[in-house]
């Protein structure tokens, strides 16, 4: 029997990767002479690079030291060399909210992911968007590319969402570096500005206050329109493009496009085209419930099970659905949420031991 394991991350307490070996080793305990195959999963956010890299044995991890992090002070930045020569740039390795000592959401800058993809050298690559802590709609990486963005006075403007406030104009003369190919991993349907604008939707996360989110708006409006009077033009109204900020936005500027990121993930990690040829898929995240079907990853890989007539289970932290997938709460295997997160490793090794027990 075939099997692959091909969990998200369960937010807050163990990684997609670590998450797929300890299902492995339950299911290996009961029924050690299955095929058991490892493809942990993500969508575009964080542990993206990790789940990359566990797939893809031909893969090399790189680091640019001392680029500018999203508060400023200097971070080293890991980034993936694929097989094929795509590079993959995680934008939470160099300008992530986990970085931040304390939220702003004013001066927050994704200067470093700029830098990142300056420094990398690859003409392909793909970008990451999770896990950001600006609202900087891609002012940060545009000026580590070269673009200059001014004040009334002639000025560079400041970092962060402070410079989309105080921008008057751009040149785009010093441009340089730009890869030919970029591609953006987001699975966010969020446009630029307005009320499902970067903004609105994720600025309270990282720490705008309503009137933070109310100037903001309205700058990442004026950006969208210096950016195509210095000849960067780009759909504002694009789903996607108020990924992480805006950097979507900011990207599609330079001609990068934008695909969804669970499916494109399933696809660089090789899950896609495994599918077909498996007996049975084991998937999961923290909370699995009727939202997980919809633009989630566990949602996308029940669809190409489905699609593929290939039997799918999901081992979530907790279930909250009626919908007709075989699940495994560790919740109820641990007898409490509180314990089931305490440590997660052991309730998904015992959740693939029931899973395994099935199928004897």
């Amino acid at each position: 029997m075939r099997v692959l394991f091909a969990p998200d991350s369960f937010k807050g307490t163990i990684d997609a990767v670590d998450a797929a070996a300890a299902l492995i080793e339950g299911w290996a305990a009961v029924r050690s002479g299955d095929d058991l195959v490892s493809v942990p999963q993500a969508d575009g956010g964080e542990g993206t690079l990790d789940v990359l890299a566990a797939c893809s044995a031909d893969s090399t991890w790189s680091s640019v030291p001392g680029v500018c992090g999203p508060d400023g002070r200097s971070v080293d930045a890991r980034w993936l060399m694929l097989e094929d020569g795509r590079a993959v740039i995680e934008l939470a390795e160099s300008s992530g909210i986990a970085m931040m000592e304390s939220l702003n959401a004013l001066t927050a800058t994704t200067r470093g992911l700029g830098d990142v993809i300056r420094e990398c050298g690859s003409d392909r690559i793909s970008v990451a968007l999770g896990g950001s802590a600006s609202t900087d709609g891609g002012l940060g990486v545009l000026r580590a590319l070269g673009v200059r963005v001014l004040d009334e006075s002639g000025q560079d403007v400041p970092e962060g969402g402070a410079g989309l406030l105080a921008a008057r104009s751009v040149g785009a003369s010093g441009l340089a570096g730009v890869p030919s190919d970029i591609e953006l991993l987001t699975d966010t349907r969020a446009v630029l500005f307005g009320p499902d604008g970067a903004a609105h939707v994720f600025g309270p996360q990282k720490g705008a206050s309503a009137a933070d989110i109310e100037v903001l708006d309205e700058a990442l409006q004026r950006w969208a329109e210096l950016l195509a009077a210095a000849g960067l033009p780009a759909d504002p109204f694009m789903p996607g493009t108020g990924a992480a900020g805006g950097v979507g936005f900011g990207l599609c500027a330079l001609g990068a496009r934008i695909s969804g990121g669970a499916e494109r993930v399933s696809e660089l990690t090789g899950l896609s085209a495994a599918v077909p040829a498996a007996d049975l898929v084991v998937t999961g995240e923290g909370k699995f419930d009727r939202t997980s079907l919809t633009g989630k990853l566990v949602g996308h890989v029940v669809q190409i099970c489905s699609e593929a007539s290939v039997p799918v289970a999901v081992v979530a932290g907790a279930v909250d659905s009626d919908v007709e997938v075989r699940t495994v709460s560790l919740t109820d295997l641990a007898g409490g949420a509180e314990a089931a997160m305490a440590d997660p490793r052991r309730w998904l090794i015992e959740a693939g031991r029931r899973l395994a027990d099935e199928v004897r």
